[in-house]
């Protein structure tokens, strides 16, 4: 008879020890993103692909197959939910997806994402799309070789999706997208209609960096994040990485003629951070101590970027604070001209700084082009023109060049192809997980205004973060709100605070 108590155990000892492994890794890859002097790009290469070979080895190791084959359908596994049976379950099938995977293309995977992040780096800044080009095919084709190793799903973009997605599909996701697209385009176009525009001239003073900082970081412990448990560092492109149960290392950058860049970044990193915080420490590296998919990470930076931090109820609190940080440049200003001018919305360039309405179009454009690079429908060398195109259908702009253009994001460069489309999903699961929320605590701009954030925070740590994987994404959402997964709260959301703005429906 399986000593099951016994064989899990085991498992959770191996998965804890790989977890330390994977910090390590993590670590080299944050330094590298933020300290790390230019010529040790190589040999960091070299760091990071013998790490990736050595976790491989742990995910894949055939000790470990046998343990979880034994432990299913042990008494273990009769609660689906429970911390048991979602080990488990999630362990024995990213075990059973890593094993088809041979960890010669592994290691290629990771030295060729190093290197390609450091090429990409120099290339947006010399605007030399040419320079990265080279590098940019080696990952799509080692990405495309991984989907065909994984064969999941109905089409190759399945298997790279459910890096960041699991259980979710291709086609599901197309499918709301496309929802959601039609209403976007609709109230987009109604605003533009509208004739009216805030004065966003009043964020782009000269505002200087190390206020901006004192401001970022007086946020971000407004709303929860736990700077005993972390940090905020200055990179080019803003991420939120975990090294350890107690240590998220938060990152953003500033400019000194647009202090909603790095304010909104800080907020969005603060909520992934918080996410991280809210995890169960007793069981990290293991499924109930992770993260369920990046879409609902994704929902967690987003709610407290946008529906949170600009939110009139937050300004109403954080607006004399940020006044008396900058009294020459927000001393002239209302409250009522600074929400609008942080509300804006105008079609732009740049995804990172794209209002609410707008930014899921940038992503549609990526989801869609990085699908056809994986299927070979379009080629590296042709991406730049297929990329303006689209932000002319979609966005009705043209980038003048590629840095502002293609080579605006760092993902591909990385080889986080399927990454994309986790942003959108995390725009529709914030609105109605958000919604969910307000109902439960009793109105939440009421709390905002006066400065309470906490019982929001609480709220997504006991019904979100705490749940770790005992439910996948669609299933935790539909479990919170009542119902699938839908856009129709993005849209009541977006309508409710924009029409009074620019004149047009509220719903």
């Amino acid at each position: 008879m399986t000593d099951a108590p016994r064989l899990f155990e085991q498992v959770c000892d191996h998965a804890r020890e790989t977890a330390v492994l994977g910090s390590i890794e993590a670590l080299c890859e944050w330094d590298e993103r933020t300290y790390m002097p230019a010529a040790a790009g190589s040999y960091r290469a070299d760091q990071i692909t013998l790490l990736a070979g050595m976790l491989h080895d742990r995910h894949t190791d055939p000790q470990l197959g046998e343990w979880l084959e034994q432990l299913v359908g042990s008494e273990l596994t009769a609660d689906p939910h429970s911390d048991t049976a979602t080990t488990i379950r999630e362990m024995r099938r990213e075990f059973e997806k890593r094993a088809k995977l041979p960890k010669r293309l592994v290691e290629e995977l990771a030295r060729a994402a190093v290197l390609g992040q450091q090429s990409w780096q120099a290339a947006r800044a010399a605007d030399d799309f040419a320079a990265f080009a080279p590098q940019l095919e080696q990952i799509v084709r080692l990405k495309r070789e991984e989907a065909q190793t994984l064969a999941m799903g109905d089409c190759l973009y399945d298997g790279l999706l459910d890096d960041f997605e699991p259980h979710e599909k291709t086609v599901d996701v197309t499918r709301v997208l496309g929802e959601l697209r039609d209403d976007l385009a609709l109230l987009v176009a109604e605003i533009a209609a509208s004739g009216r525009a805030p004065n966003r001239d009043i964020l782009a003073r000269d505002y200087p960096i190390d206020d901006q900082r004192r401001l970022g970081r007086q946020a971000a412990a407004a709303i929860g994040f736990d700077f005993g448990r972390g940090r905020l560092d200055d990179t080019t492109h803003p991420f939120c990485t975990g090294l350890g149960p107690d240590d998220c290392r938060l990152t953003t950058r500033y400019r000194t003629d647009d202090m909603a860049d790095s304010l909104f970044s800080t907020l969005h990193e603060a909520g992934h951070g918080i996410y991280d915080q809210g995890l169960r420490s007793e069981w990290y590296g293991l499924p109930p101590g992770s993260a369920v998919s990046l879409g609902i990470h994704e929902s967690q930076s987003r709610m407290w970027e946008n529906f949170v931090g600009r939110s009139r109820a937050f300004w109403q609190h954080f607006f004399p604070q940020a006044q008396e940080i900058f009294p020459a440049q927000l001393g002239d200003v209302t409250l009522d001209e600074f929400y609008w001018a942080v509300n804006d919305v105008r079609p732009t360039l740049i995804r990172t700084e794209s209002d609410e309405a707008t930014y899921n179009l940038h992503i549609i454009v990526r989801f869609e082009l990085e699908q056809a690079l994986l299927e070979g429908d379009l080629q590296v060398s042709e991406l730049p023109a297929a990329w303006n195109e689209k932000y002319q259908t979609l966005l009705g702009i043209t980038p003048p060049n590629d840095t502002l253009g293609v080579l605006q994001d760092i993902h591909w460069s990385g080889g986080a192809i399927g990454y994309f489309p986790t942003y959108s999903l995390g725009n529709l699961y914030a609105a109605q997980l958000f919604a969910a929320a307000d109902r439960a605590l009793g109105g939440l701009d009421e709390m905002f205004a006066r400065g309470e954030f906490l019982p929001l925070k609480t709220w997504l740590n006991e019904n979100i973060h705490a749940s770790g994987q005992c439910r996948s994404a669609a299933e935790l959402a539909e479990h919170l709100t009542g119902e699938p997964l839908s856009h129709r709260h993005l849209i009541k959301h977006l309508r409710a605070k924009l029409g009074p703005l620019y004149g047009v429906a509220a719903g």
